[in-house]
């Protein structure tokens, strides 16, 4: 029997994901790093959320620590009211397997699996089954119905990120968390990719946290967070190519 994942009742939220007062400090006296600075968000479900800034500006920190990747100096990161912090390895990991997508540059499909065992691994090592219809609709709306049985070195690198976006789903997680997930692709596989998650918000539900430096990728999302020296110094919603370029070049003042 799996074990259960104790909770803490987050600050009342309808969120998939949020953060209180989240600070990351890296090092000590004149080499301390503030990564994260206080940063309260929320991450509301059934939205894509892109989150920009320049390099250093602790995207990927709010990312890592949002996802139980990385711990927390000070404050709380929360997934579906489970308070990160008071959960133990154990629970921690229970939590990111069952509750927790991930869809990262680097694919990290396992080789010697068809492209169907790797979508469906988690639950298998979790002792679940899934559901069948589920997975059926996830692999229709990835497009990848005749890939199934290949593995990973004969499908194309946008099928292959179409493959771990499908794991990502395949469990109905609380929520995904994707770092730079296009980063490996040309533009034309990475706008499949992201019309596919796109496609996955409106039509599954689903809830997307990007880590992104692309203004086109993100012009994808619902909304995005502007960080800059581990806090959110803006937010914008409905955003385009444009107005997200315009966003970012205020960064260079």
């Amino acid at each position: 029997m799996a074990q259960r994942v104790a909770t803490v009742a987050a600050p009342a939220s309808t969120a998939a994901a949020q953060t209180v007062a989240a600070t990351k400090i890296y090092g000590k006296g004149q080499t301390e790093v503030r990564a994260l600075d206080g940063v309260t968000v929320e991450f509301p479900q059934g939205q894509f959320t892109a989150i920009m800034g320049p390099s250093g500006s602790g995207k990927s920190t709010l990312l890592n620590c949002i996802a139980g990747l990385d711990t927390l100096t000070s404050g709380q990161a929360f997934i579906a009211g489970a308070d990160l912090s008071t959960l133990n390895d154990n629970q921690l990991t229970i939590l990111r397997r069952d509750r927790v997508g991930f869809v990262f540059q680097a694919y990290n499909l396992v080789p010697t699996l068809t492209a169907i065992e790797n979508i469906t691994l988690p639950m298998i090592l979790a002792g679940r089954k899934g559901d069948q219809a589920w997975i059926d609709q996830v692999v229709d709306v990835m497009k990848i119905g005749d890939r199934v049985k290949h593995r990973p070195a004969e499908l194309s690198g946008g099928q292959q990120q179409r493959v771990a976006v499908a794991r990502a789903l395949a469990g109905r997680p609380a929520i995904i968390f994707a770092d730079e997930p296009t980063g490996n692709l040309d533009s034309r596989a990475g706008a499949e990719i992201l019309a596919f998650m796109r496609r996955a918000v409106e039509e599954m539900g689903q809830t997307i946290v990007m880590v992104t430096h692309d203004p086109t990728a993100a012009s994808y999302a619902d909304r995005i967070l502007f960080l800059a020296d581990g806090r959110v110094v803006d937010e914008m919603l409905e955003p385009t190519p444009e107005r997200v370029l315009e966003r970012m070049k205020r960064f260079g003042e």
